[in-house]
């Protein structure tokens, strides 16, 4: 992969799809019925049928390729407008990659841009000349530009902030160190091919430094997050079980608590600060724990709240709901539970929803929707949901879809082992993925 400009390739992923070739619908050939059919996964295909994407299910949808798969990833706020709708859009992430060799990873800021519409208009398909067709789908075809930060090891997660007029990320290395980079000059060289190019020539002899590291864990992690509420604080947690709080300085650095927060007995998987509350934050565990923490006491006194057992095995990722008390969490054991935190300790979660098939590896509501969220697992499916829709007593359902739990509002396939998704706060519908396959960015006719 270049340092260049590289072009994004238009995505044949789909509603339910599969690879190269994804879809939400398998042709059936019969003498009957030669209409595609609803594809659900994990369905066996006859030897006469193929998996295609449904166009038509989708507002947007594209695909981009980072040589090294980057597992980590994070949308990054932008000043071209909130609740923007208007194509082509444009959008900012930060990433990390996981390469073979641990000194060949980087940190990569990526700008997407140019993103149309996936369907063409009435107009377009009307079009007879085939020279105008070419000189426009070429116009039509998106970008995405790289700028590089050489960084050590694999990076297991990043996460990105805005601080003093300055973007942040962190990261969590497969070494076991955590570090944090400001980000706000590769952001502007990817928007500039001059600034890209002088960057580009300035780190081959002066390679970027994180503005601060921390090498106090005792063994790599994943659990990160930086606090909303809070500028420039942040939370750690590794695979010991121990979680440590950051909190800026005068001096242009962080302090971390060198006494971790007491209650996880292993490995603490995921973090995530409470959206409203100042010094809330939720952790969840291989334990099979999911704690609230109130980092105002002591470290020993800290876990305020604990759902023992919360699920049958691993517990993945959590999500803490923008609008109201709940939490969402994924686990090894394929379910994906929502939590009243009014009544956490019960034990009991107050929805639960069977339908990957593998570990959910991602869950995250919307930020303005709150019966909305998204999960993904190792299934190879991101499954959108609405928790607010209730089947008929009367309504009449295919046999096909009849187990599909009515909540369920859309499966997007066709990428291999999905790491994370998220919303683009910015761009109402749209979302992420990531995976090993490479990124899906789309939005889809349902959400």
């Amino acid at each position: 992969m270049s340092n260049e400009e590289e072009r994004m390739e238009g995505s044949s992923s789909e509603n339910e799809g599969d690879d190269d070739d994804m879809e939400e619908g398998a042709e059936e050939n019969t003498e009957d019925d030669n209409r595609p059919q609803t594809y659900l996964p994990d369905q066996p295909l006859k030897d006469d049928e193929q998996l295609v994407c449904d166009q038509s299910a989708y507002i947007m949808l594209h695909q981009a390729q980072t040589g090294a798969p980057c597992l980590s990833f994070d949308v990054v706020p932008d000043n071209l407008g909130n609740d923007r709708n208007e194509f082509p859009m444009t959008a900012y992430i930060v990433a990390g990659s996981q390469a073979s060799s641990a000194h060949l990873n980087n940190v990569l800021v990526i700008k997407m841009s140019n993103l149309h519409q996936t369907s063409k208009s009435e107009d377009d398909e009307e079009s007879d000349d085939d020279d105008e067709d070419e000189v426009e789908d070429e116009e039509k075809k998106p970008q995405m530009t790289f700028s590089f930060i050489k960084h050590q090891g694999c990076v297991n997660r990043i996460r990105a902030t805005s601080f003093k007029n300055s973007v942040l990320a962190a990261t969590w290395s497969e070494l076991g160190r955590v570090d944090i980079w400001n980000i706000t000059q590769q952001l502007q060289a990817v928007d500039d091919p001059m600034l890209l190019e002088r960057y580009n020539l300035d780190t081959v002899t002066n390679p970027v430094k994180p503005l601060y590291s921390f090498n106090g864990h005792q063994q790599e992690g994943f659990g990160i997050d930086w606090c909303p509420t809070e500028p420039g604080v942040l939370a750690t947690g590794d695979c010991r079980r121990d979680i440590h709080i950051w909190k800026p300085n005068q001096g242009g650095s962080w302090d971390v608590d060198q006494r971790p927060l007491v209650g996880h007995t292993s490995s603490v998987e995921d973090i995530q600060w409470s959206p409203n509350e100042r010094n809330v934050l939720a952790s969840c565990s291989v334990d099979k724990t999911i704690r609230i923490w109130d980092t105002r006491a002591a470290p020993h006194k800290a876990c305020m709240l604990t759902a023992e057992n919360a699920h049958q095995s691993d517990i993945n990722v959590l999500s803490w709901n923008s609008k109201e008390p709940f939490i969402a969490s994924g686990g090894d054991d394929g379910f994906l539970h929502i939590w009243d935190l009014r009544q956490l300790t019960s034990g009991s979660p107050v929805g639960t929803f069977k339908h990957h098939t593998a570990p959910v590896t991602s869950v995250e509501w919307h930020w303005t929707e709150p019966s909305v969220l998204a999960s993904a697992g190792e299934d190879n499916q991101v499954a959108l949901w609405d928790l607010a829709v209730e089947r008929d007593d009367d309504e009449v359902v295919d046999d096909e879809l009849k187990n599909l739990p009515p909540q369920l509002l859309f499966i997007h396939q066709g990428q291999t082992d999905i790491k994370e998704l998220q919303w683009h706060k910015q761009i109402p519908g749209v979302m992420v993925t990531t995976a090993h396959t490479g990124f899906n960015i789309f939005k889809t006719i349902s959400v």
